[in-house]
């Protein structure tokens, strides 16, 4: 994901953004969700107190130096969701290819008989296709037969 560079972003933006990374920060330390949502509580109040300010300069001493209480605070070891990037299951999934059912036994081909019908009708469309756009290929898969 592409970083937006500070200027661009909004001061409301830039709160609301600290607020969601404090409560996500939460989850680090308080895996109870009793004791959780306590927390969570208590870090709005805090947010709550401070949301009527209209001196901008008081405003942007206060997200500071919540940005800095934030990092003072983050867990060394923080939560990952398990397929989120950085998780333990992240890039696990299996990619398999549509050519694998080229090799399935003819018995479990004729458990899917449409499927495989219309699966073949395509693999010749394309087939006509891609000869028709690349008309010298047909010309080097005939010497290649040959």
């Amino acid at each position: 994901m592409a970083k937006i560079p500070s200027e661009l972003i909004s001061h409301k933006q830039k709160v609301c953004s600290l607020y969601k990374r404090a409560v996500r920060g939460l989850w680090d330390y308080h895996h109870d969700i009793d004791k959780f949502r306590i927390e969570a509580v208590l870090m709005r109040e805090r947010f709550d107190k401070n949301k009527n300010i209209k001196d901008l300069r008081q405003a942007k001493a206060l997200l500071l130096e919540g940005e800095e209480e934030y990092f003072n605070r983050s867990h060394p070891v923080p939560f990952k969701f398990a397929k989120s990037i950085g998780g333990s299951a992240y890039g696990r999934e299996a990619h398999i290819p549509d050519s694998v059912m080229d090799y399935w036994h003819p018995l479990e081909k004729a458990c899917y008989p449409k499927y495989f019908a219309r699966r073949e009708q395509m693999k010749n469309e394309y087939i006509e296709w891609y000869f028709k756009t690349y008309p010298e290929e047909k010309e080097k898969q005939k010497i290649s037969d040959q």
